[in-house]
């Protein structure tokens, strides 16, 4: 049975990753700590008594298609209605269309929660906050007012229309068109596959954003434009009109997340698909840029989520199956499981871990949170590059802990964990996708690489790495028992971090990108494990009490100084070293 880990969330938003510092801003001086608390309860207990119950049902009942139509699982319509109803899908809207103008920090939050409870149901959701966001930034007056107030109070929702079947990663390769009208609207003519929620009935409108070219553009990404496209026309009154040319043409059948409907949308059977422009022409990537950045944070986010409920599962396990005889049981019979060691270190590195997502996902929000509420330049800059900075980690780190978690948890369950009755197969199939979907991994890591460790000329990350040997030495200032070593172990780490930082900057700089993408993917590993360590600590620091979750976190914190940030090393050699041996691979030649 999943609960709400409203004790940790709450932790660390406000001991590990800085809400203190959101909350006295003075756009949100209404908002203390005691109403924070309120809401994330609220939403913990709408995620363990409404939403949890619905993985199950969703994954056995997928999301079957019928003349055009799709019908969700059984209590997803009037669990979503409920959602609304709660004002959970306006959290961060802007007030001027209805939203609460609520920090990122406590949307990362909440959406933990939902995503714990089922990962397929919070996808959706997650995908209309990020179409408001793309609408907020870049629509004109008129389009905000007529799709921003529904999409913001969930009564539609959105979608985002980017990869065809021969343009995935590579957006150059996009051949949906756009046709200018004489009324100033557009035509849209194309298919669209691998749709999240593309086709449902939680709504009576879906509103797409649809990337296209016009028949004048640019080649390449310069020649990309953004447009909006309802399923149903809206009148002037807001009122709904007759049916847009557009469809589901398919649903796939995926591995997991079975109660999400990714579809094939065909655009433009008829007479074309009638869009509005979102932005510029030809100038749509920037706009939809805005909907990718929050939804990678989003898709990290699914990682601590499906991490959460792996671990609590896998421990309520672990308690309940008995076998063999532990060293030091001195009880009658079998011991539980939890008593063996190597099934000790299975539930502590999956507990680790899903705290250093949490940690990080949040940290990334706060950064996100600091970058909006900055008052002079410099501090718009610099929270806007450790945003920058720390998205990619959040992304590609916090999905990979959601595989390996997940997959850990199948471990620990044994025989019973491969079948589908516990439940722990479906959270690793599941958690798969999230490495895949809003940008690969190996696309985060060279992101990071290529545009962020070169941000400000590489001061950025320096000063980042100076933050970090702080925390060391605010654990070693403590005079705790343990944590000077635990210090120590940082120090160790936060140095491989600085020399691989330091030699990928110089390979850029020399001209040597081959050698220097080749070691990106140990790269965001290196970054990503080595914060996540000053993350722990930093929590550990914070736990001044003697309460059972005070000494959980100087445990987890230890725990992972002392098995996991070692590998630091080894992701530094290999980020020096081993770039001969990639750029040598020749597929075609081991192939034949």
């Amino acid at each position: 049975m999943y609960r709400a880990p409203v004790g940790d969330i709450l932790f660390t938003l406000k001991s590990v990753s800085g809400l203190a510092d959101v909350l006295a801003a003075p756009r949100h001086a209404e908002l203390s700590e005691d109403l924070v608390d309120a809401i994330i309860e609220e939403a913990g207990r709408f995620a363990t008594e409404e939403i949890a119950p619905l993985n199950e049902i969703g994954d056995r009942h997928g999301t079957p298609l019928k003349d055009g139509e799709v019908t969700t699982p059984p209590g997803w319509k009037e669990a979503y209605a409920k959602w609304c109803e709660g004002g959970w899908n306006s959290l961060t809207g802007d007030p001027e269309f209805g939203g609460q103008g609520l920090p990122t920090m406590l949307h990362a939050a909440a959406l933990e929660l939902w995503n714990s409870g089922s990962m397929a149901f919070a996808i959706g959701p997650t995908l209309t906050i990020g179409a408001i966001e793309a609408l907020q930034k870049h629509a004109s007056p008129e389009l905000q007012e007529k799709y921003l107030p529904k999409l913001v109070s969930g009564e539609w929702m959105g979608t985002m229309n980017l990869t065809e079947p021969q343009a995935g990663s590579d957006l150059n390769a996009l051949r949906a068109r756009a046709e200018r009208a004489d009324d100033g609207t557009y035509r849209i003519f194309g298919q669209k596959i691998f749709i999240t929620y593309g086709e449902h009935d939680f709504t009576d409108n879906i509103v797409h954003l649809v990337l296209a070219r016009l028949p004048d553009a640019p080649a390449g990404t310069r020649g990309i434009s953004l447009f909006l496209v309802p399923k149903f026309l809206v009148n002037d009154d807001g009122s709904l009109g007759k049916r847009n040319d557009v469809r589901c043409a398919g649903v796939e059948h995926k591995l997991g997340i079975h109660g999400s409907p990714t579809c094939t949308m065909a655009f433009g059977d008829k007479d074309g698909a009638i869009g509005w422009l979102i932005g510029e022409e030809n100038r749509g990537l920037a706009c939809m840029f805005t909907m990718m950045n929050n939804a990678r944070l989003a898709v990290g986010i699914q990682g601590v989520g499906v991490g959460e409920r792996a671990s609590q599962e896998a421990l309520a396990y672990a308690l309940e199956r008995k076998q063999g005889r532990a060293a030091g049981d001195t009880s009658e019979g079998m011991s539980p499981i939890a008593m063996h060691p190597d099934i000790k270190r299975s539930l502590l590195s999956m507990q680790a871990y899903t705290q250093v997502a949490r940690a990080i996902c949040y940290s990334n929000a706060h950064a996100i949170d600091m970058s909006q509420l900055a008052e002079d330049d410099a501090a718009k800059r610099h929270w806007s590059e450790r945003a920058g900075l720390l998205t990619p980690i959040a992304k590609a780190l916090s999905t990979d802990i959601g595989v390996e978690v997940t997959s850990l948890g199948v471990q620990v369950h044994g025989g019973m964990g491969y079948i589908e009755e516990t439940g722990a197969a479906r959270l690793l199939r599941d958690a798969r996708i999230a490495p895949i979907y809003e940008g690969t991994n190996g696309i985060q890591a060279i992101d990071l690489v290529t545009r962020k460790l070169p941000l400000s000329g590489g001061e950025h990350i320096r000063g980042f790495i100076s933050e970090l040997r702080e925390i060391s030495g605010s654990a070693r200032a403590s005079n705790r028992e343990g944590f000077t070593a635990m210090a120590d172990r940082l120090d160790t780490a936060v140095g491989d971090l600085e020399e691989a930082s330091e030699w990928l900057l110089a390979a850029m700089a020399d001209g040597r990108m081959g050698e220097a993408l080749s070691g990106a993917t140990p790269y965001l590993r290196l970054a990503g494990v080595t914060l996540g360590g000053a993350l722990l600590i930093k929590g550990a620091v914070a736990s001044a009490a003697d309460t059972p979750a005070d000494k959980k976190r100087v445990q987890l914190a230890r725990y992972f100084a002392q098995s996991q940030l070692g590998q630091t090393g080894g992701l530094k050699a290999d980020i020096l070293a081993a770039a001969d041996a990639v750029l040598g691979y020749d597929a075609e030649a081991l192939a034949s």
